[in-house]
């Protein structure tokens, strides 16, 4: 189990995460692939000790979350890239994440192909046995049809409702940057600039008629990573964009901190005249990107090491008021972290925003991928997600996890849209991680089982061998 699950994720992640080999190259991309298959093989011996269990998907697919809950915790925060119901924003069972968020959806995901696997199985291997006792078709084949039926009636199930809803104006500005790659922001002024020139358009476009007139305005993640709270220059520019557009700006600004040594990534609105007028703080910082752990030790094996910034994660709730809106703010890849968007919503989020910067990454899917989980969290918790990048594709997505608009990559854009804000509470949102959790213990306990149950049977084998 522990091979052909090994071997499975190797499969899986190493062309699901080939956006890491074009940033640092192919060693640190195979090591993280490898090291990460590590945790779908420990999954795939669980799941070899349950298949034998009555309803043996139904387990199978418990450890399968109990392989993803660990994998998305450690070591250094986890990785939850790839857990497969961020796979699932086009599915039949989408509706699902709004009652048990992506553990549950993910879940049903796995119980589906399980119970068909099954069915194959049986159809293909045990042809003489099932003309004697066709009903052994029954059980796989119920599930996998009670399965693909859950997720139509999940949409029918109702949200709490909360204050009435009412709708805003959010743009969404991508300025693009000067190059692909590690070295875009070898240009930082020219970013920040690109993202003023895009709002002053933007407020050219407002007074002709062209387009409405923004409450409130979205800039990516890094669009300033001249720290403007020390750099007059860089407040002067932002200051003049808001002043432009006349709404607040959401700004994603690198900050210096006090020690000289570390610094931030940061949320910053900005309102004219004024400055900033809240800051949130990324919670998640990324290992091995934005800080290295270890980092004396991994210099040995790759030069970029040192390229690495030295960013330390902030706290607070993850959302900001802006123009009497509250927003959720996930920073980039913060989008795959349950906990961190249920922070969000819990504080008060009528809107989620997604400030990203993808422009290191290139050409790649890392940008979709991103754009599926901002679709699923959108189902999750009945919310408007507005996702913002320095270099796309930057998106509009409605609570039903429809894209109703998006960029193109690598050009500077804008994305004005009538967002209406949602104060609803979903299943998911109220439960947080109780379905993750008890997805686990039922896994952990059918290994348990599964264990005995092998353990017993090798024991009378071995006494009927020995008479």
């Amino acid at each position: 189990g522990f091979g052909w699950g090994f071997v499975f994720a190797l499969g899986f992640l190493l062309p699901l995460l080939t956006w890491i080999g074009t940033l640092v190259g192919p060693l640190p991309w195979v090591a993280l692939c490898v090291f990460e298959a590590l945790f779908i093989g420990l999954a795939g011996s669980g799941m070899a000790l349950v298949s034998r269990l009555p309803a043996a998907p139904l387990w199978a697919a418990a450890v399968w979350i109990g392989g993803e809950a660990l994998r998305a915790r450690v070591p250094f925060g986890g990785m939850p890239w790839g857990k497969i119901g961020f796979g699932q924003p086009d599915g039949p069972l989408l509706p699902l994440a709004a009652i048990g968020g992506e553990p549950l959806l993910a879940f049903a995901t796995a119980l589906a192909g399980l119970a068909l696997g099954e069915l194959v199985r049986r159809l293909v291997l045990r042809r003489g046995e099932l003309r004697r006792s066709p009903g052994e078709l029954v059980g796989p084949a119920a599930i996998v049809v009670l399965t693909l039926v859950a997720g139509p009636l999940a949409a029918l199930v109702p949200v709490t409702p909360g204050a009435p809803d009412r709708t805003v104006t959010i743009a969404a500005i991508q300025g693009n940057v000067p190059r692909l790659g590690l070295d875009f922001n070898s240009q930082r002024r020219a970013v920040l600039d690109n993202h003023v020139k895009v709002t002053e358009q933007l407020a050219a476009d407002v007074a002709a008629g062209r387009k409405p007139q923004p409450d409130l305005v979205i800039w990516p993640e890094n669009s300033s990573d001249i720290d403007p709270l020390q750099n007059p220059d860089a407040a002067a520019q932002i200051d003049r964009a808001a002043a432009a557009i006349k709404a607040p700006i959401l700004v994603g600004a690198v900050l210096r901190n006090p020690d000289g040594v570390t610094t931030s990534n940061s949320a910053l609105v900005w309102q004219a005249g004024v400055g900033v007028v809240e800051r949130n703080d990324k919670r998640k910082v990324q290992p091995f990107g934005e800080y290295i752990p270890w980092r004396n030790f991994w210099r040995h094996f790759s030069s970029y090491v040192d390229r690495a910034g030295n960013f330390v994660p902030g706290d607070g709730p993850g959302a900001v008021d802006m123009a009497g809106v509250r927003v959720g703010v996930a920073i980039c890849w913060e989008i795959a972290f349950d906990d961190l968007v249920d922070d969000s919503v819990d504080a008060g989020a009528t809107v989620l925003a997604v400030p990203s910067n993808n422009a290191t990454f290139g050409l790649t899917e890392m940008t979709y991928q991103q754009l599926a989980i901002s679709r699923i969290r959108a189902v999750e918790h009945d919310r408007p997600v507005i996702v913002a990048t320095t270099s796309g594709v930057s998106a509009t997505i409605a609570p039903d996890g429809t894209v109703t608009a998006s960029t193109r990559q690598f050009t500077p854009d804008v994305l004005v849209d009538r967002t209406t804000l949602k104060d609803t509470t979903t299943l998911a949102t109220r439960l947080r991680a109780v379905p993750e959790w008890v997805l686990v213990a039922l896994g952990v306990v059918a290994v348990g089982v599964g264990f005995v149950t092998r353990r017993r049977a090798g024991t009378r084998a071995g006494k009927d061998e020995n008479g």
